[in-house]
């Protein structure tokens, strides 16, 4: 059975799916230091999403992985924002 079925089946449904979140990318090593030198940062500097969140879960990121999230709305349009995985 594959991995994506199993969590499927734990939790009846995907959460990356759910109208209310927004879409979330794991960050290759490459794009995470471009992303870090172009804001002058360090991981430890952005906003931390636990190994444990439910779409951190499903997506199968791991501590140390940088999150993009992108956000849509009527009003502001598109905002994308970044969290760094911690345990």
């Amino acid at each position: 059975m594959l991995e994506e079925e199993v969590k499927e089946k734990i939790t009846g449904f995907r959460v990356t799916e759910h109208i209310y979140v927004p879409r979330h990318e794991i960050l290759s090593e490459e794009e995470a230091q471009e992303l870090l030198k172009r804001i002058h940062a360090t991981p430890e500097q952005l906003p931390y999403i636990r190994a444990s969140d439910p779409v951190v879960r499903e997506l199968g990121a791991k501590p140390g992985q940088i999150l993009k999230i992108t956000r849509r709305s009527e009003t502001a349009g598109e905002s994308v924002y970044y969290r760094y995985v911690v345990e």
